[in-house]
């Protein structure tokens, strides 16, 4: 028994449950499996998934699709399978991405591996009846008389019915941080709120015997709700690294091919080439092959090798300077033979994870080769990777304060002296910190903001960038995760979901290309310099 209507704190400022929380509510109650469903995106997905299997329940995983023009209109979409679930997140791109998005246009499609599940009268005489569309029965929320119409409605008409009982908190008490959160998101204030705005306060998690009770008055609702659970099965196939696939010349194997360019490079880095060298780069591609990364390698080298052929400057850095293959190959330069530098740091064969090569590139620079990337491996098999951007001491306290109709003046007044800590200590930043020792906290409304505002600790706010990290695909990125416009940045930059270490739990391999200053001011700097040299030389010229 669970609910499919759940929304975490993962789906950016609606649900106020932690997913820990989740997790340890639903293993509390006996529960043999537990679903999220966020609004418009899988955030939170991969870590649920995680979570939930550590802990012996079996995840369902799903999201609510809403009507751009109405979101009081949904469906919530089930995974069935595998296929599912990248057609969800496919489903949500679309949201995300194209203006003309219709819920009504997308149900009218067979979505053969997604149980779709809604209360609209109006959705489902669009998609019409078929063996995976559901009326939702809501059992709770004080909306029975619209739930038997539905019910009704779906019995004449040839649906089949789901009961659920939507969770947006855990608790009862958790309602107000329910409405704390909702007005941040819609920038207004507690008082200005509307009914339409906020989840009934029925909302929250119900024990499994209440649930039993509510919908064993349903016929049949039950069995549908056990078919749904029993046909949803999805493998993430979490740690299995999925590297793009280099496109090789005929008759060339990736190893043949990382063999051969290494190697011409070898000849290119030293003059006097010992059998220690060799043995060094021979054990090194051998341990490169045995891991199958073969094909990163040559990605990584494609871009080097672009860069440099445009006359960009660069530079690789971390663990790679360890690694005589990318000295070779172009991508540092450091000699790991001349400084005795350890391979295994690097890459090993103990460890599992893929390597880690940053490549700095002159900022001014940086966004010409991450476009070459989109065009060489293609639009839909790349994309930036995001960063989940949560709240602080300072912003919550802010956001908060603003909410339950503070100043903008006074607000900024006490915020100055909050320092940059965790949320969780703004009730005692008057005793942890000197610069706060004036701040009135234990009086109202300072006492309840700062209370509310504590709770915000690390709840995601928004999606932005990450400094450099962008992944290659070795299939359209939507088979893995659902993809959006970044929040903060306005040039119409493609992001993932998920942000950096949900990605490296889906085996998606990131490369960092990174922006530096410094290289843009040293190029700047060699620019003058070459451009006075040649000034120079011309007045000489001249002078002759």
């Amino acid at each position: 028994m669970v609910s499919l209507h759940v929304r975490s704190n993962y789906s950016l400022l609606e649900g106020v449950i932690t997913l820990d929380d989740l997790i340890m509510a639903a293993k509390n109650a006996g529960l043999s499996h537990v679903a999220l469903t966020d609004r418009n995106g899988i955030y939170g997905t991969i870590q649920f998934y995680k979570k939930a299997a550590e802990e012996g329940l079996k995840p369902v995983i799903g999201a609510l699709i809403d009507e751009p023009s109405d979101p009081a209109t949904y469906a919530i979409m089930i995974a069935a399978n595998r296929k599912g679930y990248s057609d969800i997140c496919r489903i949500i791109t679309s949201r995300k991405l194209k203006e003309d998005f219709s819920l009504f246009t997308l149900l009218k499609n067979r979505f053969e591996n997604i149980h779709i599940i809604t209360p609209s009268a109006k959705l489902l005489k669009e998609a019409g009846p078929a063996d995976n569309i559901y009326a939702e029965l809501i059992a709770t929320g004080g909306k029975n008389q619209r739930t038997r119409d539905l019910y009704d409605f779906a019995v004449n008409n040839g649906f089949k019915y789901v009961p659920t009982a939507p969770v947006f908190f855990l608790r009862q008490e958790d309602y107000l941080l329910h409405r704390v959160v909702t007005a941040i998101k819609n920038r207004s204030t507690l008082a200005s709120l509307t009914e339409n705005e906020l989840a009934p306060e029925s909302y929250r998690w119900h024990d499994a015997l209440y649930l039993r009770k509510i919908w064993g008055k349903i016929p049949g609702a039950l069995k549908h709700l056990n078919h749904i659970l029993n046909n949803s099965d999805v493998d993430l196939e979490l740690g299995r690294l999925k590297f793009p696939e280099y496109p090789l010349p005929k008759d060339e194997t990736a190893f043949s091919m990382l063999w051969r360019l290494s190697f011409e490079g070898l000849t290119k880095r030293y003059r006097n080439i010992t059998t220690e060298i060799i043995n060094r780069l021979k054990y090194e591609l051998e341990v490169i092959s045995e891991l199958g990364f073969c094909d990163y390698f040559l990605v990584v080298w494609d871009i080097v090798t672009e860069a440099k052929r445009r006359g960009m400057m660069l530079l690789g850095r971390g663990s790679a300077g360890n690694s005589l293959v990318s000295y070779c190959l172009g991508f540092t330069e450091v000699d790991p033979i001349k400084y005795n530098l350890y391979f295994e740091r690097f890459l090993n064969k103990s460890r599992s994870s893929p390597p880690d090569i940053d490549l700095d590139f002159s900022w001014r620079e940086r966004d010409e080769i991450v476009k070459y990337v989109f065009d060489k491996y293609g639009y839909d098999r790349v994309a930036m990777i995001s960063t989940t951007v949560t709240f602080r001491a300072r912003s919550a306290f802010r956001e908060t304060a603003k909410v339950f109709g503070i100043p903008e003046s006074e607000v900024s007044e006490y915020s100055k002296f909050i320092p940059w800590t965790d949320a969780r200590n703004l009730p005692n930043l008057p005793q942890m910190f000197p610069e706060a020792k004036n701040l009135k906290f234990d009086t109202e409304p300072w006492k309840s903001i700062v209370s509310i505002a504590a709770r915000l600790s690390a709840f995601p706010r928004h999606l932005s960038i990450h400094p450099g990290g962008i992944i290659i695909a070795p299939n359209p990125v939507t088979d893995y995760c659902a993809l959006e416009f970044a929040s903060n940045k306005g040039l119409g930059l493609i992001i993932t979901q998920p942000d950096m270490y949900p990605i490296e739990d889906l085996g998606l391999v990131k490369i960092d290309l990174l922006s530096q200053r410094s290289l843009g001011v040293l190029r700047d700097a060699v620019g003058q310099i070459d451009a006075s040299h040649t000034a120079g030389s011309n007045d000489v010229m001249m002078a002759g």
